[in-house]
């Protein structure tokens, strides 16, 4: 980003201003003042967006209907906190035909003559097929590209890992049938190997089923889902009570009834990956901007900053960057960009005036970054100076004429500019009209 310095100018004693009220007429708009001391600070500004400390969502992980919801938008929860039940015949039926076809596996090895051993193999190869697509499914309906393809992966993992285990299954069988091993090891070995597939089926549809009941990940203020559209998250992280840190998943509600709000009630429908609820950690409110690559090396971690709200046009906040990224993003205005985290500080009113509101998580701001101050500094105004062959330059008046001064430039406020050399405090120099001024011209 171009850097776009704004004045945040104290003048030290007796340096009340250094513009146009303090100077002298001369001729034709060409305008003289001293060079005096005073505190210049430069600013950065850059476009930034407040944060909440935490988000998560609570997705259903099966379809069913929402049996109860324990909470109304804007309470506070609790971590671990019932938030809602899902009401998902579907898992419980899943549930159950796993645990019809472990006890099967569990008769495997006691009693051979009254077990068919392919028809259980079959059995639980449909049945893990059906538990596998269902999986895939849900994945597939994930918003994110990258937590997408990471759910299906896992699933495929598991897939294949079922796979292993069955070949090893029907090996051991054609083993008995053959009558390569003995008896009681291969039947034994068999039916190990089928309780451990069936097991694995039995623990995936119990986790879905205690999944129904779907707990606060954070501590937080609720905020409950629409009921007229469904927001896809994640559900294999839902089962497991994964939170999303920082960021809400998002959904916009379309077609809603004027008057009516829609958000989710018990009796509504939900499938697979639908948000119920979102629960936001508000305890620390934050700021998230972009700083540009030729910027960044001036901020720093400590650095105070000014923030402006769009939401609340005249009011001041005060913020404080508590880190920088060492690696870059991509800008949304293109090119190279670093981002950065501010905190925001608590500032007293003022003269009994009432406290600031509190920003909310989405809104818009600017962050004007004090990058550089330079204290009881020798300043001009910025109009001072100019660009010449050799680099910077003021025209400085001696003896009543104009002489061109090199000088080097520190501090770059809006109005005010540090001189490092080539200037002392009380030194007359034209701060308007240097384009009408030549060497040696006499100016009075």
């Amino acid at each position: 980003m171009r850097r776009a310095p704004l004045a945040l100018i104290a003048l030290s004693l007796g340096a009340l201003s250094l513009t146009a009220a303090a100077c002298e007429p001369s001729l034709d708009g060409v305008e003289l003042d001293d060079a005096r001391t005073a505190t210049v600070t430069e600013v950065v500004d850059i476009p930034a967006s407040v944060t909440a400390r935490a988000i998560g969502t609570l997705t259903a992980p099966a379809d069913g209907t929402l049996a109860s919801l324990t909470v109304q938008p804007g309470d506070s929860v609790a971590k671990d906190q019932v938030i809602a039940v899902i009401d998902s015949p579907a898992a419980q039926q899943r549930l159950a035909q796993a645990q019809t076809a472990l006890a099967a596996a569990g008769r495997v090895g006691y009693g051979l003559g009254k077990v068919d051993l392919s028809r259980v193999q079959d059995g639980l190869d449909a049945a893990a097929a059906d538990a596998f697509t269902c999986a895939r499914e849900a994945a597939t309906k994930v918003a994110d590209d990258d937590l997408r393809a990471a759910l299906l992966a896992q699933v495929d993992a598991a897939e294949a890992q079922y796979r292993t285990a069955a070949a090893t299954s029907r090996s051991l069988q054609r083993q008995v049938e053959r009558g390569l091993a003995g008896i009681g090891a291969a039947i034994g070995a068999l039916g190990a190997a089928q309780r451990a597939q069936a097991q694995t089926a039995v623990d995936l549809a119990q986790s879905t089923v205690d999944a129904l009941t779907l707990r606060a990940p954070i501590a937080g203020v609720v905020q409950i889902a629409s009921g007229s559209t469904a927001t896809v998250s994640d559900p294999l992280a839902s089962i497991i009570g994964s939170v999303a840190g920082g960021a809400a998943s998002g959904g916009s509600g379309g077609g809603q009834t004027i008057g009516v709000d829609d958000v989710l009630t018990v009796g509504d429908r939900v499938s697979a990956g639908t948000a119920i609820v979102t629960i936001i950690d508000i305890s620390e409110i934050g700021l998230v901007g972009e700083v540009d690559e030729t910027d960044v090396l001036l901020v720093a971690s400590g650095i105070t900053a000014d923030v402006e709200l769009d939401a609340a046009p005249g009011l001041r906040f005060e913020a404080t960057v508590s880190t920088v990224d060492l690696l870059p993003t991509a800008s949304t205005r293109g090119g190279v960009a670093y981002r950065i985290r501010l905190a925001f500080r608590a500032a007293a009113p003022a003269n009994g005036e009432q406290a600031p509101p509190t920003p909310r998580p989405g809104m818009s701001a600017v962050a004007h970054l004090h990058v550089r101050t330079a204290v009881d500094a020798v300043a001009v105004p910025a109009s001072a100076v100019f660009t010449a062959e050799s680099g910077n330059a003021v025209w400085l008046i001696r003896e009543g004429r104009a002489t061109r001064q090199q000088v080097t430039v520190g501090v770059q406020g809006e109005d005010l500019v540090q001189i490092v050399s080539g200037l002392h405090a009380g030194d007359q120099v034209v701060v308007r009209g240097t384009d009408k001024v030549t060497d040696g011209q006499e100016l009075t």
